[in-house]
């Protein structure tokens, strides 16, 4: 599914799986934290990264509290590897990822799948055999309340994705014909580069189901502009996670035209695709995975693009 849908009867599941403290507290969440006494390595972390300042400000903010047990479990050397100053951007990074703005009780969280954190990528969140889990983590005690926010104790530390778009993708072992054809484009740096991309990905099915001859035709040097053309139709600027695409409605693609995005039922479509996973994180975007192709328009239908209306006639003739 698209939208990441409200979780109805969780409340009985964190009855049973959080040991809730919603004691009102006149401290910061870093002085929270290091009065407890069991966020030590936290809190070294937390100054390593020069996020104090951050973490002790207006806010609110919500942070997903790993134990000093949690870093313990790490891969022996991890947490020295991590504090060293040429590290900081990694630790920062990580660190980020346990946070979320605004303060979000126990209530709220069971209440979604999904968080964006302060690191940019999205935190899951799901009750499983009566427990509540971030990511790979659970919540072992939930609501310590802070002037400037809440904290969430959970048992393991978790790991935004540090992959780029083409790594996660070749990861997943479904896009090959994606890889080939951004390969063809000359978009694989692109796609990996600095700037946050949105990619509705098409499987190797996808590709598979277009008129025989079509994708052989698109790989051929003298097509590269046609075939920038169609990949370009996919990505969208940004990091575009389902819901806000949904809720948009529509969305600019980096080939100039729009692409519809809606529900239909218990579907979700991208114009006339079928959206069949979403929210797979990368460190410089997010992938959407779709069962077919999509075309730009044509001439006729967008002015935008020129070399775009020549697209579906070499898709369709091969």
């Amino acid at each position: 599914m698209l939208s990441r849908k409200f979780v109805a009867p969780l409340a009985a599941a964190l009855a049973l799986t959080l040991s809730t403290a919603t004691t009102s507290s006149a401290a910061d969440i870093v002085d929270t934290a290091v009065q407890s006494g069991k966020f030590n390595t936290l809190v070294a972390a937390v100054k390593a990264a020069d996020l104090v300042d951050t973490l002790k400000g207006e806010g609110p903010f919500t942070v997903f509290a790993p134990t000093d047990e949690a870093f313990a479990a790490l891969p022996e050397g991890t947490v020295e590897t991590l504090l060293k100053p040429e590290n900081k951007d990694q630790l920062r990074a990580i660190l980020l990822y346990h946070v979320a703005a605004g303060s979000v009780d126990s209530k709220q969280v069971t209440k979604v799948t999904g968080v964006t954190t302060a690191n940019g990528q999205r935190a899951d969140i799901a009750v499983k055999d009566d427990k509540v889990m971030v990511d790979n983590a659970t919540v072992v005690k939930a609501d310590i309340g802070c002037d400037n926010g809440v904290i969430h104790v959970i048992d393991k530390v978790i790991l935004p994705e540090s992959k780029t778009l083409p790594e996660v993708a070749e990861k997943a072992e479904a896009f090959s014909t994606l890889l080939a054809a951004a390969k063809a484009a000359g978009l694989v740096d692109t796609l990996a580069g600095d700037k946050e991309l949105t990619v509705f990905a098409p499987t190797d099915e996808a590709f598979e189901a277009l008129p025989e001859g079509t994708v052989e035709t698109l790989l051929k040097p003298e097509n590269k502009e046609k075939l920038v053309q169609v990949l370009a139709y996919h990505v969208v600027a940004g990091r575009v996670y389902s819901t806000d695409a949904v809720e948009a409605g529509t969305a600019k693609t980096l080939q100039g035209s729009t692409i519809s995005i809606k529900t239909e039922g218990d579907e979700a479509m991208v114009n006339n695709a079928k959206l069949l996973k979403t929210d797979i994180d990368a460190s410089n975007g997010v992938i959407h995975v779709i069962d077919k192709v999509l075309l730009p328009p044509t001439e006729e239908t967008s002015s935008t693009t020129p070399a775009s209306g020549h697209v579906k006639s070499v898709v369709c003739n091969g």
